[in-house]
């Protein structure tokens, strides 16, 4: 009965990949000197692994069959640049791009860092966020409408049903863990055949586990940029959690900066040192850091409460230097990228998963210097930051996810846990998966009968 089970759900995701990729999609086919010339856009030469995932998004654009595509890689291995070169390759075919991104800082980063390398391709790049104002909100409507805009970056006003697009060919979305999976179809619905690149670092369960079964191609970066330093991860128990303090300051001192982050906003608990707690809100950390000697070097404190404009002033004087300890909510876990960011500290760190947790610790390792993330957190959560300890490959880290967690409704809109016919434990049924996977293609029959299966379960 079991194997009935995983026959059926197999056969289902093959089936569903197979009619996403009957439909006719954008061709967007480019010559060698067309590919040279998408790559000067680009002030950097693009690594080994860039090259070879260029190659095959440029592959998968040209066929005329939606893609459907995941690009995995930690953070700082090039990621954005690869989904900007999808951008371009659509743009030049006549189709329009839609970037979507979970946060407005990350959004906004997008689109300010890149607007100007899409200039000197000749097209032309806007913003749409929930935080514009009306009469900006309709300028940018119009520009898609109308064709004007080429590429628009944004964060959920992207699949508004006043959104609507002259000829939407491609959406890239970054950080698709951060995005349910009716919210992204939302998007794709926007483009008849749209072509779709979802980027991540930690893929989540239900995305990992699509991709090893039937629904998603997977391209892999891991190798990072030249130039970079290490970066550690310690979790720091409680009788070391005193010694935090001479380290961070000896950092500062050397005009390096430090993430502090805490999981929520909020009053905390007075009667302890900040130091040393590991439940304190943001307000109360930050009150707590400026009684220390910490603050001479400068303390800022952002959170998803405040007005964007505020948030984005106080991130740019953490990013020039004017201030060089920023305690934060997760609101940074995305789309901050400061070089001479070299330490993270994470408190209460336990009320937090591991692909929240590797995301964070993106925000550092970004420059030449060695960087540190600091987990302080109960012994309950021991387990995790062990893996977190241990590796920084983001599929090891969601393959631990998907254990702990689950697939998730492989055939539905659930995230993560119980999977079709009841919970599937990966490490004794994935090998049936994928045997289940070549015994559809070696017997068409037999997918045909399993198929059929599947289609009449489903509501």
């Amino acid at each position: 009965m079991r194997l009935e089970n995983l026959l059926e759900l197999q056969a289902g995701l093959v089936a569903r990949a197979r009619e996403a990729r009957a439909h006719d999609a954008l061709r967007a086919v480019a010559s060698e000197a067309k590919h040279a010339e998408l790559l000067s856009v680009f002030p950097f030469a693009f690594t080994a692994g860039q090259t070879a995932v260029a190659s095959e998004l440029r592959a998968d654009l040209a066929r005329g069959k939606p893609m459907r595509r995941l690009l995995q890689g930690d953070v700082g291995c090039g990621k954005t640049a690869l989904g900007l070169y999808a951008a371009l390759l659509v743009a030049q075919a006549g189709g329009q791009t839609a970037f979507l991104a979970p946060t407005e800082i990350l959004c906004e980063q997008h689109y300010h860092g890149l607007k100007s390398w899409l200039a000197r391709a000749g097209l032309h790049a806007a913003l749409l966020t929930g935080s514009l104002r009306a009469g900006e909100r309709r300028q940018v409507l119009a520009q898609l409408e109308s064709g004007m805009a080429d590429i628009v970056f944004g964060t959920h006003s992207l699949f508004s049903a006043d959104v609507h697009y002259r000829k939407l060919a491609l959406a890239v979305i970054d950080e698709q863990q951060r995005f349910g999976v009716a919210q992204r179809q939302a998007l794709i619905d926007k483009g008849a055949g749209a072509h779709v690149l979802l980027m991540t670092a930690t893929p989540i369960p239900r995305t990992l586990a699509l991709s090893l079964y039937g629904d998603l191609d997977t391209s892999i970066l891991r190798e990072r940029p030249a130039g970079r330093g290490g970066l550690k991860t310690r979790w720091v128990r409680e009788p070391e959690r005193p010694k935090v303090a001479k380290f961070l300051d000896e950092r500062l001192a050397a005009h390096e900066r430090v993430f502090w982050v805490t999981p929520r906003i909020g009053e905390g608990e007075d009667s302890l040192d900040a130091l040393e707690s590991g439940r304190a809100s943001a307000e109360a950390a930050f009150e707590r850091l400026k009684r220390t000697d910490l603050a001479r070097h400068g303390l800022e404190i952002v959170h998803g409460r405040m007005e964007a404009s505020e948030r984005a002033a106080r991130l740019e004087r953490f990013q020039r230097g004017e201030v060089r300890l920023l305690v934060a909510t997760t609101v940074i876990e995305v789309g901050v990228d400061v070089p001479e960011a070299t330490v993270l500290v994470v408190e209460s760190a336990e009320r937090m998963g591991l692909a929240q947790l590797h995301q964070l610790r993106g925000r550092v390792g970004r420059g030449p210097k060695d960087s540190w993330c600091l987990l302080f957190g109960e012994p309950s959560a021991k387990a995790r930051f062990e893996v977190l300890e241990r590796t920084h490959d983001g599929f090891e880290i969601a393959e631990e996810d998907l254990r702990q967690r689950g697939m998730g409704d492989l055939g539905g809109l659930r995230q993560a846990g119980a999977g079709a016919g009841g919970s599937i434990d990966p490490e004794e049924e994935l090998e049936l998966l994928l045997a289940a996977r070549e015994l559809f293609a070696a017997r068409p029959a037999l997918f045909e009968r399993y198929a059929g299966l599947a289609r009449a379960a489903t509501p």
